[in-house]
């Protein structure tokens, strides 16, 4: 099959494209002919090295951690799919490769389509669905009449972010350019802040939550905005402890994630506010529920550019750029 390989990690290297043997499936794994995948920074991340001691990824290895497809096969002990089902997931971390023609995934990270998406559509939600999801539903416990920022509003997780939290019943504020005002006003944001012309931390006050995607500055200065009891947390680091726990990194490694994160928390504690740092994790049940969501009309994709399937080193050049509006899509089918 042909796919995207990363032999070595390099900051802004370019991926190879070659032919490699397809996946071996295990009992309960599906296998998936893949129609498109979606990119995220979290590809460019691992790619360059960054995720390097906590993703012990081994070169060569296929990159990508998105996909919209069609079941081929089941396991023997897959029981939720059948052959020419149309699923999308966001394999779990050891086992990504998305930016192939063929992928191995375990059945209980995948969920079945949303009928109303086309295919590219589909790859562009399971990552920064589910990171919306496990932010504001799971950990936030995002209620009813509650106020959240969510930083990067025209981003992949921004533009899902707004609409997630506006259906939990929340009061929205965002961050953006003045380009993409409209577009988060029409997802649903009650408070723009286009950070050309105004700064945040000035206009906002007694948030119950943020949600950060952003630089360490951006990190420091959400502390303001948040009332006491209020939630910071953090998709773009620094890792913290109980990260370090839930992945199970050795000790020495736990003691490096706890320096890093030590200014924020203490600053935090300070303020009577909580600091986490979130690594989504694959998790086929809750993409069930945004499944249900999206069939409702609830949330919709936010589509930037759709690239041939041969171009996605181009496609993650665009993406580095840190213009796109939503989410970036190659087409293998």
């Amino acid at each position: 099959m042909k796919a995207f390989i990363l032999d070595k990690y390099k900051k802004n290297g370019a991926l190879r494209f070659s032919e490699m043997p397809e996946p071996t499936s295990r009992d309960d794994d599906v296998l998936v002919e893949i129609h498109a995948a979606g990119l995220n920074p979290l590809d460019s991340k691992i790619r360059d090295g960054a995720f390097k001691p906590i993703l012990p990824y081994r070169p060569p290895f296929i990159l990508g951690h998105d996909l919209a497809g069609t079941v081929v096969r089941v396991g023997s002990r897959a029981r939720r799919f059948k052959p020419g089902d149309e699923v999308y997931a966001r394999p779990r971390d050891g086992r990504i490769g998305t930016f192939a023609e063929f992928i191995a995934v375990n059945e209980a990270d995948l969920a079945l389509k949303p009928k109303n998406l086309t295919m590219e559509e589909a790859a562009s939600i399971p990552l920064v669905g589910l990171t919306a999801w496990q932010a504001l539903v799971e950990r936030a416990k995002l209620a009813k009449g509650q106020k959240v920022l969510v930083h990067a509003g025209s981003g992949g997780v921004g533009t899902f972010a707004i609409q997630l939290a506006k259906h939990l019943g929340a009061t929205v504020a965002t961050t953006t350019s003045t380009a993409n005002v409209e577009l988060v006003k029409s997802l649903g944001a009650d408070v723009v802040i286009d950070y050309k012309m105004q700064d945040f931390e000035k206009v906002l006050s007694g948030y119950d939550v943020v949600l950060n995607s952003l630089d360490g500055d951006t990190l420091q200065k959400s502390l303001s905005v948040l009332k006491p009891g209020g939630k910071l947390i953090s998709i773009s680091g620094p890792p913290d402890p109980a990260f370090a726990r839930e992945q199970g990194l050795n000790w020495f490694l736990q003691q490096v994630l706890r320096l890093l994160s030590f200014g924020i928390r203490r600053k935090a504690k300070g303020r009577g506010v909580s600091y986490s740092f979130l690594f989504m994790r694959a998790n086929g049940a809750q993409l069930r529920q945004i499944t249900a969501l999206i069939e409702a009309g609830i949330i919709r994709p936010v589509m930037d550019r759709i690239f041939p399937f041969e171009a996605t080193n181009e496609a993650l050049a665009y993406i580095e750029t840190g213009r796109s509006k939503g989410k970036v899509v190659v087409k293998l089918r």
